[in-house]
């Protein structure tokens, strides 16, 4: 049955061409919906260019006929801005307030009494990646939904890079003997690029191997490290071995890492790039950003030149140097940077528009990240860099990303079949015992 979908504005915040996105129903934006956009689309941030993509669609559509009227989709279904639904008759007595909520729950409520007074009765459902919206609109008896079409996997599907994998006794010593194993044998008919194995004894024993896939995901092989020991830095578990091995081949020139706090991704990627830049020559610089978004209420301007200002943004990632560097001084690890001249750590601000070139490039916290933003990132690295997103998506401040629509998620799952690229999820906190607890329990 044909259904109207009336859309909150953070929808198309999120993601601008959602208004293609419902099939053979009919899309309904109430008015105060473009009233919430176009107080956005000054803004110089990805909600800001979300704001004036939807500005520039609906003017599109507009050619085509009366907006307010209803005019066809493509995909067979209809787009109106609705003007007329904004009595309160209906929701006063629960919501009196007129807040912008509760005016598109008003366009929603009246179009569903409308409805109902109709022979061909089409169910109205709310749009909203707000929860107290939706709630609100159950407390109504109006059906609401999330917006789920931006998120790019289910939760039990994330890509983790690895499984395990119980094999015979046989298939291990035939892996030892030969270095090599098809993924046939381990009951699998295709492994991703570069995916790693645990392989265990089917039968108990202790006897176990770690393998990774080849780059079209068909043979097993195993992997070494030609230094045990990088700038200090000794994996502590499988898993940052099998981040260490990605970081360290320059076959595969992007690499995600995801993980909760303390597992050690920053750490051993900032290991792994200074050996390729410093000791080994591979690269040219190395090239440390993060996102600007705050944990908890922002602390506003900030006084001094650009680099004061990003000092208090970027500190995990200097906190990380002074551990590799080994220094004790306050503003020992400034003094060596200047000197060194081959490490640069900055924001993401500034990197639009830029081409990077033979640069080891690490982005943390990129679960912070837009799809858009990431895009943006991608297509700035040049011939001979490598680039590394990490962070851990259970930990999101950006106000309308999650754990399944947020880049850096985005980057995994569209990439994991591609042999350019490889991932693997750090679970195992080296940190402290308390880090881990907390990362586990809280």
């Amino acid at each position: 049955m044909e259904k109207i979908y009336v859309l909150d504005t953070n929808v198309l915040l999120q993601e601008p061409r959602a208004l293609f996105q419902f099939e053979e129903n009919e899309v309904v934006i109430p008015a105060v919906v473009l009233e919430e956009i176009d107080a956005k689309k000054r803004y110089m941030d990805e909600l800001g260019r979300n704001a004036r993509e939807v500005s520039r669609i609906l003017d599109g559509l507009r050619n085509k006929g009366m907006l307010h009227e209803g005019i066809p989709l493509e995909n067979g279904g209809k787009i109106r801005v609705e003007l007329n639904h904004r009595s309160f008759h209906f929701l006063r007595e629960t919501f009196a307030e007129m807040t912008n909520d509760n005016r598109i729950l008003a366009v929603a409520m009246n179009l569903q009494a409308e409805q109902e007074k109709n022979e061909t009765h089409r169910n109205v459902v709310i749009v909203s990646k707000d929860a107290l919206v939706r709630v609100k609109a159950d407390a109504l008896d109006i059906k609401a939904e999330d917006f789920l079409n931006d998120r790019v996997t289910e939760l039990d599907q994330i890509y983790k890079g690895k499984f395990y994998s119980k094999v015979a006794k046989d298939t291990l010593n035939q892996f030892y003997q030969t270095q090599n194993l098809p993924v046939s044998e381990i009951g699998v008919e295709q492994l991703y690029p570069h995916q790693f194995v645990i392989l265990k004894d089917a039968l108990g024993s202790s006897a176990s191997a770690v393998a990774k896939a080849d780059e079209h995901g068909r043979w097993l092989r195993p992997f070494f490290h030609e230094s045990e020991q990088i700038w200090g830095i000794h994996p502590r578990n499988v898993e940052q071995k099998m981040a260490m091995e990605l970081l360290l081949r320059d076959d595969i020139p992007l690499v995600t890492l995801t993980g909760k706090a303390g597992t050690g991704k920053t750490l051993i990627s900032l290991a792994a790039g200074l050996f390729q830049t410093e000791d080994i020559g591979m690269y040219n610089k190395l090239l440390v950003a993060r996102p600007v978004v705050p944990m908890g209420k922002d602390i506003g301007f900030l006084p001094g030149e650009k680099e004061e200002k990003l000092r208090p943004w970027m500190q995990p990632v200097f906190d990380n140097l002074e551990y590799l560097f080994n220094t004790k001084k306050p503003g020992e690890i400034d003094q060596i940077l200047a000197g060194m001249g081959s490490i640069q750590v900055e924001a993401l601000t500034y990197i639009r528009g830029r081409s990077i070139p033979e640069q080891f490039i690490i982005i943390d916290e990129a679960q912070n990240l837009t799809k858009h933003e990431v895009k943006t990132i991608l297509t700035r690295v040049g011939e001979r860099s490598k680039i590394i997103f990490m962070g851990d998506p259970g930990q999101i401040d950006h106000p309308y990303l999650d754990e399944l629509n947020n880049g850096l998620s985005y980057v995994v799952e569209k990439f994991k079949d591609q042999a350019v690229g490889g991932h693997v999820k750090l679970e195992k906190g080296e940190r402290s015992g308390l880090a881990q607890l907390a990362a586990d329990i809280l």
